[in-house]
């Protein structure tokens, strides 16, 4: 634990001056805000005009889309704010970077994941939360309770699977196919009901790729919709402890292959 807590308190520290390096040119800041705003909110858009041709989408109203698209995309956003410079791990590899962040006496998935600020993530955390805010049923302190453990967890949950993949940079000289086939899935279906899928594409998106408990299983949960889960109601109601453990195991995954690395010699 007091490992943990210090490179928590050290991811801080760094993560704070990457974000005062980030906004000393606020031009590009903005724009890369505005940018992520645009394109997460043209996504919905896209749900808002099919929803407005079909009244509901596998027994879920507009609303209750909207409720659910808000919650996947603030857990995307909390995934990747944290986690955007692991797009340039493959870099850091091939140019013999990864060498310097070794020799340092820290933390080197902390210093990797402190190199940026994904500021096109903070749009796409300002249009999810939003879309919460605006979408959600009365709030109460139960929900409350609830909704914030699970925004985290479904953060978690997707945040294993591209530490996992970005770990086999150190031993792959090109991982970016993976990443992007990740990256469609928990988007793509994430934010739809599961139940508009199939029931075998249902069980992997579950059991395979769990990206139903990224924001399918808390908003049935938040939305009283369990009785149409494929699985036990307290399966959905202990969904923010998967995330949990799959990052324990993510980072299991990324100390292994850190210990196979070799340098490239550059």
């Amino acid at each position: 634990m007091a490992e943990i807590a210090r490179a928590l308190r050290l991811y801080w520290v760094l993560q704070r001056a990457t974000m005062r390096g980030a906004l000393q040119y606020r031009l590009n800041t903005v724009i890369s805000v505005v940018t992520g705003a645009v394109y997460q909110g043209s996504g919905f858009a896209f749900v808002w005009v099919v929803m407005h041709t079909f009244p509901s989408m596998g027994g879920w109203s507009l609303r209750e889309i909207a409720f659910l698209y808000g919650l996947r995309l603030t857990a995307h956003a909390l995934c990747m704010l944290p986690l955007s410079s692991l797009i340039g791990l493959e870099w850091l590899v091939r140019e013999g970077e990864l060498d310097r962040v070794l020799l340092r006496p820290l933390n080197p998935l902390v210093q990797v994941m402190t190199k940026r600020m994904g500021m096109g993530q903070v749009g796409d955390l300002l249009t999810g939360v939003v879309l919460l805010i605006v979408a959600a049923p009365p709030w109460n302190l139960a929900m409350i309770g609830f909704c914030v453990p699970a925004v985290v967890g479904g953060a978690l949950v997707e945040a294993s699977f591209h530490l996992s993949l970005s770990s086999l940079s150190l031993r792959m000289l090109d991982t970016r196919a993976l990443r992007g086939f990740l990256d469609d899935v928990f988007s793509k279906f994430g934010s739809y009901p599961m139940s508009v899928f199939g029931g075998v594409t249902q069980w992997v998106l579950t059991f395979v790729l769990p990206v139903a408990f990224v924001a399918y299983m808390p908003a049935s949960v938040l939305l009283d919709k369990t009785g149409s889960l494929n699985v036990p109601a307290l399966v959905a109601y202990g969904s923010p402890l998967l995330g949990v453990a799959l990052f324990a195991l993510a980072y299991r995954v990324w100390e292994r292959q850190l210990r196979h690395y070799q340098s490239s010699g550059t």
